[in-house]
């Protein structure tokens, strides 16, 4: 662990779209301070590089799991095992996400739907299925992964920008109902 303000020892954290991209590099951060990781993305073997790299670069504990977060199952098994594997899970990152670009007249339902369960709705069924664990030890940092875009959209960016926008709007409420636990919830 390197000298940080930052420290999070003696935490656990799941981060989910942890293989690459932001979620590696957040992943990463935290192991070096200090925290043990509970990781997830789409693709078994590179979740399980992303992990053998972490550890062997840190030193953390990084358990790991191939885990589809814009299926319902896949996300309910995710919190199962992590919370099974880790005993506790301190800080929650939602940051796997999606883009299809389309304009607004050529949106097909599909790729609205998914993108809704992938970057709003699994948020919330992950963040519903940690909650219990985080208000029995009344402490526990949420941070969703949203986006500029949340704020201030760029043509065919309409499905993702709804997304982000209302991810914002329920990090909001939800910090609201969980500050009374000592949990935070924020986006960025």
């Amino acid at each position: 662990m390197k000298d940080t303000i930052f420290g999070l020892a003696n935490k656990t954290a799941l981060i989910t779209g942890a293989s690459r991209g932001i979620g590696h590099a957040i992943a990463r951060a935290f192991a070096e301070a200090g925290a043990e990781l509970f990781i997830c993305s789409r693709k078994a073997a590179t979740i399980e590089a992303a992990a053998k790299e972490i550890a062997q670069a840190t030193g953390a504990r990084v358990e790991w799991m191939a885990a589809d977060v814009s299926r319902r199952d896949d996300t309910d098994r995710l919190a199962s095992e992590a919370l099974r594997k880790m005993g506790r899970i301190d800080i929650l990152v939602n940051n796997a996400g999606w883009n299809i670009p389309q304009a607004i007249d050529e949106i097909q339902d599909k790729d609205w739907d998914y993108l809704i369960e992938l970057n709003l709705t699994n948020c919330m069924r992950l963040t519903r299925a940690i909650v219990p664990n985080m208000k029995e030890r009344r402490w526990g940092r949420i941070i969703h992964i949203s986006s500029m875009m949340a704020m201030a959209s760029t043509p065919k960016r309409n499905a993702y920008s709804a997304t982000k926008a209302a991810l914002v709007g329920m990090a909001q409420a939800s910090a609201l109902d969980l500050g009374p636990w000592n949990i935070t919830v924020n986006c960025i």
